[in-house]
Parts: structure tokens; C-alpha cells; sequence
């Protein structure tokens, strides 16, 4: 529903958001959710015609000339950037699109449910689970989840969003891991496949190739089939990172479109400050 008293598009309820998100798909339309680290960001990633905007804390450190990586380190209060992101920059650009808040669900410190109150408040139209745990593996993956920090406490604060009718769109980067996101009421399962591959701070090789990220995210898809029609599945990371890669993703999988963060804003702007900074220092004195 509009803001009565802005006249701007946020928030929406959940059933605003899914439903605009299945006018996208039912028009044959990949979905296309963006990460936005600032405002100007957000500004024209809305312009581009994105369906979602997500805030996250890494997005501050993408923006910043580091890896998006940091965003899982304790290199400062997640939720609170994110917060200070939606607070300060993106909320009051952004006009018609739906923005979603980054949430560290495993944060000892937060009472979640209390935290989820002030992220409706603030004008967010749903939750996304990042920093995410799921794609922590090994011994550390153990260790997080034996001592109350695991993958668990984001299934929680999805089951919590779930009654607060909060739109949540997740990231997963296993089969079981969609399934219990599902049964805590995801909408939209995002099938994570690894860090994205490529510009300045991105990461040199691909943790799959693309067939194998073609077959993770469909093992996905077909983990959550008959838990809920009106799932909404979309790719991200790894090898996955162009306009076609994206293409091809989508036609050999059921996806329904695609999350991009580095591939959309940071990538952006690297090639786009890169060329025209060269096409102004080509200018000359004598000219």
C-alpha cells in the first residue's frame, strides 16, 4: 500500500509485493532483484526498471572499493548498517519499488522479533537473510551452528517475518536448506552458488562451473516442489554474472529470475567511472 503521508511507493505489504512480482513473470519478465549499497545506487538501479532494491551490509563495503565478502566479517553491526543505508539513502530516493533489509538473523545481541518491527517501521517492505551462514562450510560452519549461530536462528527470524506478514526472500545454498526455509514461510528462495566472479574485488575463479551452477540451483527448485505454488526462485553468484549468463540460467532452469549485487552495482559503476575517466583524459590542449 502507498504511503499515505509521502505519496512514495514504500511499504508495501507482502501480498503487494508478491503479487507485483508474479505480474512481472505472468508477463513472460524475469524478475531482477538489485543490491544497493547508496542512494545514488538505488536511484537508478530503480530507474532501470529493477522489482526489488535489497539493502545489505556489504553493499557499504562494495561501495567502498572493498570485496563484498566483508560483509560476514566483524567489521561492524550489520543490521545497524543496513538500517543506516535505508534510514539515510535509499528510503528517501527511492519511489516506486520495493525495498527490502538485509538482516543478520544470527546476531546474539538482537531480540530479531524486535528488530523486525523496526525494519517494517522504517518503510521496508520485507527481509532478506544476509549475512547469510549458508554459505559458510567446514569446520567454522560447525562451530557457528553448535554455538547458537548457525543457519537455524535465519530460519527463525523467517518464521518470525512470516507471522509479522513480512515478504522474505532468502538465500540458500543447499536443497534441505530451501526446505526449511519453505516450511518458515519464505516467498522467494535465491539459490546461492558461491561469491560472484569478476571486476576489481571480485573473486579470480568461479567456486562452480556454470553447468554446475545450473544443476545446484534446479536441485533447489526441485527440493521445494509440491511445499508451496507460489514460490518465487531466483539465481545468484558464482559464475552467474552477465545480462547472459543470467539468460542462460533461466532456460535451463525454473528459476524466475535473478539477484545481482557486485553484477549490478559495483560492476557498473567500475566500467562505467573506467571509460569515462579515459574519454575525458583523452581530451587534449591542442585540440
Amino acid at each position: 500500500m502507498p504511503n499515505p503521508w509521502t505519496g512514495k511507493g514504500n511499504p508495501y505489504t507482502r501480498a503487494e509485493v508478491r503479487d507485483r512480482l508474479w505480474k512481472t513473470i505472468n508477463q513472460n519478465h524475469a524478475v531482477i532483484a538489485a543490491g544497493a549499497g547508496t542512494g545514488i545506487s538505488a536511484k537508478f538501479i530503480e530507474k532501470g526498471g529493477a522489482d526489488l532494491i535489497i539493502i545489505y551490509n556489504s553493499g557499504r563495503f562494495r561501495m567502498s572499493g572493498h570485496g563484498s565478502t566483508a560483509g560476514l566479517m566483524a567489521y561492524g553491526d550489520a543490521n545497524a548498517v543496513a538500517m543506516e543505508i535505508g534510514e539515510y539513502e535509499v528510503l528517501p530516493v527511492v519511489e516506486d519499488t520495493p525495498v527490502i533489509c538485509g538482516v543478520h538473523g544470527s546476531d546474539p545481541r538482537r531480540r530479531i522479533w524486535h528488530h523486525l518491527l523496526k525494519v517494517r517501521d522504517m518503510g521496508f517492505s520485507g527481509i532478506n537473510n544476509f549475512p547469510t551462514h549458508s554459505i559458510v562450510d567446514g569446520q567454522f560452519r560447525q562451530v557457528l551452528e553448535e554455538t547458537g549461530m548457525g543457519f537455524e536462528k535465519e530460519v527463525e527470524m523467517v518464521s518470525i517475518a512470516n507471522k509479522m506478514e513480512l515478504f522474505s526472500i532468502v538465500y540458500v545454498a543447499r536443497p534441505e536448506e530451501a526446505v526449511e526455509m519453505v516450511k518458515a514461510g519464505a516467498d522467494a528462495i535465491i539459490s546461492h552458488v558461491g561469491t560472484t566472479v569478476g571486476g576489481s574485488v571480485g573473486v579470480k575463479g568461479a567456486s562452480c562451473t556454470m553447468d554446475d551452477a545450473i544443476s545446484r540451483t534446479q536441485a533447489i527448485v526441485d527440493a521445494c516442489k509440491g511445499l508451496n505454488e507460489d514460490l518465487i526462485f531466483l539465481a545468484h553468484g558464482g559464475p552467474v554474472n552477465t545480462p547472459e549468463d543470467v539468460r542462460q540460467v533461466l532456460a535451463h532452469t525454473q528459476c524466475h529470475g535473478f539477484v545481482g549485487a557486485s553484477s549490478l552495482e559495483r560492476m557498473g559503476v567500475e566500467q562505467s567511472l573506467l571509460d569515462l575517466t579515459r574519454s575525458f583524459k583523452k581530451i587534449r590542449l591542442d585540440q
